[in-house]
């Protein structure tokens, strides 16, 4: 037996406090961020832009957190933006570098796996052109290349890394295909930013503070030096991202903090977490019959594994596993609102059903993935049972 899978004994209950598995979701607060948050609570409170003391005070905060973001991720000051969330980031830079680009073209090129927050906004935006990936999720160079030269292509937008499968995307060749064509790439790093580093060659990046640890309400849109943006939205500064109302700077500041924290243990935490998720993804498949483990087993995200039961609805997996305890998420679940699948999961061309979404933090341990790994089989045999299978 490979020395990921460890014996473990199926169990009905979990043998301890009930255990958070859905870090792509949102990360637990950072003990970082907690300090830097109620820290800035006293002189981050008034409106950066006033020139009284107090104005001053938190404009100082904003610049400070501003240039800490830049350092971590090796750009300007000066092109670094905080907005209200991620998707108001992916919004701003989608909506933003089409109308920069429109005397290009309106139509926006983006791999098929990207978030929704992406397709809605080039739905709303221009023309977009969908690129297929591969049964592990990974970006067709050869399709990209294609699409990205053909004429009117404005803007060029590929996830660093799936949310939803952890594969991570051939970001450095698909903007050597961009930069060839003169075609900005958009890199929505939301999953990747505190995880592994981002290659270069990009134009504009999004992040989320919430996915690192930090607090949710905070998104970074950073719009390299010589691209053309114009903003979307009505406002007085139409050439520099800027939130709509007012910024929760003691957020920002949280923000700033913990992704400095974040990435001094990265390197860590990334060994110690690859670690889980190979034992989860050998046990797993070795233990829960027709089960299909998805995604790239190599070229993948550190923390987060993705998982499909046959004969199982992914909707009463994961209520059943949060009965046990343990909070996971599902890409395959349908809702009210679209009543389909994960488009994910589709363009993949994998199972979809019975799907389970397994991510890990800094605060998983090993104990809570041992009794995840035992009690899983039971509760997926349980529901089959239920089910007739």
């Amino acid at each position: 037996m490979d020395d990921t899978v460890r014996k473990v004994e199926f169990i009905a209950d979990p043998a301890g406090a009930p255990a958070y598995l859905d870090a792509a979701s949102a990360a637990p607060p950072h003990p970082v961020a907690r300090q830097a948050l109620l820290a800035a609570l006293a002189d981050g409170w008034a409106d950066p832009d006033r020139l009284y003391a107090a104005g001053r005070r938190a404009q100082q905060l904003r610049e400070a957190a501003q240039g800490s973001v830049a350092d971590s991720l090796g750009v300007r000051q000066d092109e670094v933006s905080f907005l209200s969330s991620g998707t108001a980031a992916v919004h701003a830079a989608v909506l933003g570098g089409l109308a920069g680009r429109a005397r290009a073209g309106r139509t926006l090129v983006h791999s098929a796996i990207e978030h929704s927050a992406v397709l809605h906004a080039a739905a709303q935006a221009g023309d977009a052109v969908p690129v297929g990936v591969d049964l592990a999720g990974r970006l067709d160079l050869d399709a990209w290349r294609s699409e990205v030269g053909a004429p009117g292509v404005a803007l060029a937008g590929l996830i660093s890394a799936s949310h939803e499968v952890g594969t991570v995307q051939p970001v450095a060749a698909a903007a050597e295909v961009c930069a060839e064509h003169g075609v900005p790439l958009f890199v929505d790093a939301a999953q990747s930013i505190g995880r592994v580093p981002v290659p270069p060659g990009w134009s504009l990046l999004t992040a989320s503070a919430h996915k690192w640890g930090g607090p949710p309400g905070v998104g970074v849109l950073v719009v390299r030096k010589g691209v053309r943006w114009l903003s979307p939205y009505p406002g007085d500064d139409r050439h520099r991202p800027r939130p709509v109302g007012a910024l929760d700077l003691p957020a920002v500041v949280a923000a700033a903090a913990s992704l400095r924290a974040v990435l001094v243990e990265a390197q860590t935490e990334a060994v110690r977490l690859t670690g889980l998720v190979e034992r989860i993804r050998a046990t797993v498949a070795a233990t829960v019959p027709d089960v299909e483990v998805v995604g790239d087993p190599v070229q993948r995200l550190p923390h987060l594994v993705t998982f499909s039961c046959l004969y199982v609805d992914g909707e009463a997996l994961l209520h059943a596993l949060d009965r046990h305890g343990f909070a996971v998420s599902s890409g395959s679940s349908c809702t009210a609102s679209t009543l389909r699948p994960s488009h994910v999961l589709e363009a993949m061309g994998v199972l979809s059903h019975g799907n389970v979404r397994v991510s890990l933090h800094r605060g998983t341990t090993e104990d809570e993935v041992d009794r995840f790994l035992a009690v899983l089989p039971g509760v997926v045999a349980g529901l089959r049972a239920e089910a007739g299978m």
